[in-house]
């Protein structure tokens, strides 16, 4: 055998085959060596969103070529609005800057709120490191509202949450209008660590929150200083080891008009922590952008990562999903007026 002969007849078929492949492939793989890519999320530091998606950035990382660093950037405002509205139109269209927020963004534009100034169909979906979760309410224990008669007949709750708009302000007006809770009022501005410190001190007397938060803050329930009194399942039907005993907030709804309202949530919640990237941003560093989240989610290491981080396992909406759930949100005008008044700074509407 003449293996000079066979080795130069390998050669040329190793190069035939890299001249086939697309010349992008190369570039686009090279492109995200030594850079940084930037994350701007729609919240402030140390929530569970910020703790979502730093349990991805080390696997982000080991997948995307060239293992760029990844900074995150604060943006709280609107509910979201304001991340998404920087991503929309200011952010460069390079793939080294993305969003990230809560469901609350997708909220906003589903229900024609002001301040919206980017559009859904047009941002690049990402997927999502969680789309089911459970949303409780509770009660802090020294308020005095240890059961669902004292709740409901309790006048003058303080409910707090981060922002007018932010999911967990909209869930927690959805939680008091369906409830039935008498003349509540809301208080925001808060992140969620100060919140939490908020409801403590008693300058707050109630949040909803999800079940991944109450997960990471289970001494207060050890220690009885909450009381849990109504949840939404998001996909409905979703059961919960710990919270499964509590009401469903569903079987309170008088009418079809309130349970559309809370089928409405539910589809909206179901989008996620949505990471999304400008419009106009390269196809090919899209491609390599959405590889690195569905590795990252079908990583192994992932789960565990995850749930070290934010105390609860992942539930991960993939890039092609998320595309679609946002495609196909439901815009029922009815049920639109009543959950962006429900969304809004007004006063809840009436259940008649």
């Amino acid at each position: 055998m003449n293996f000079s002969s066979s080795w130069n007849g390998l050669r040329i078929g190793i190069a035939a085959v890299i001249l086939a492949l697309p010349t992008g492939l190369f570039a686009q793989a090279d492109f995200y060596q030594g850079k940084t890519i930037k994350v701007v999320h729609g919240r402030n530091a140390g929530g569970s969103g910020d703790l979502r998606v730093k349990a991805m950035v080390p696997f982000l990382q080991k997948y995307i070529p060239g293992h760029p660093t990844i900074v995150h950037e604060f943006m709280p405002g609107g509910g979201g609005r304001k991340a998404a509205n920087f991503i929309f139109n200011s952010a460069p269209r390079d793939g080294l800057t993305l969003g990230n927020t809560g469901g609350g963004m997708v909220a906003s534009a589903v229900l024609g709120e002001k301040g919206v100034q980017y559009d859904l169909d047009k941002l690049i979906f990402l997927g999502s490191p969680y789309s089911s979760t459970h949303y409780i309410f509770l009660t802090r224990r020294e308020a005095g509202v240890t059961n669902l008669e004292k709740l409901r007949s309790t006048s003058g709750l303080r409910i707090g949450a981060q922002s007018v708009g932010h999911t967990i302000y909209n869930i927690g007006r959805v939680f008091a209008w369906v409830g039935s809770l008498k003349e509540p009022t809301f208080v925001t501005g808060y992140s969620t660590p100060e919140r939490d410190v908020a409801l403590m001190r008693g300058e707050i007397d109630a949040i909803a929150t999800a079940d991944d938060h109450l997960t990471r803050n289970i001494e207060w329930i050890k220690k009885k200083q909450v009381d849990l009194h109504l949840m939404i399942a998001v996909p409905k039907g979703l059961k919960h080891p710990q919270f499964d005993g509590l009401p469903d907030l569903e079987s309170f709804a008088k009418s079809d008009k309130e349970r559309k309202v809370i089928a409405m949530f539910r589809n909206l919640r179901l989008t996620g922590s949505p990471f999304f990237a400008p419009p106009e941003t390269p196809k090919e560093r899209i491609e390599i952008l959405a590889q690195a989240v569905s590795r990252t989610f079908k990583d192994p290491g992932f789960p565990q990562e995850y749930k070290k981080l934010v105390g609860d396992d992942p539930s991960p909406l993939f890039p092609e999903e998320n595309q679609r759930a946002i495609r196909e949100l439901p815009r029922d005008a009815e049920t639109v007026t009543v959950f962006n008044r429900l969304a809004g700074p007004g006063p809840l509407p009436s259940r008649h």
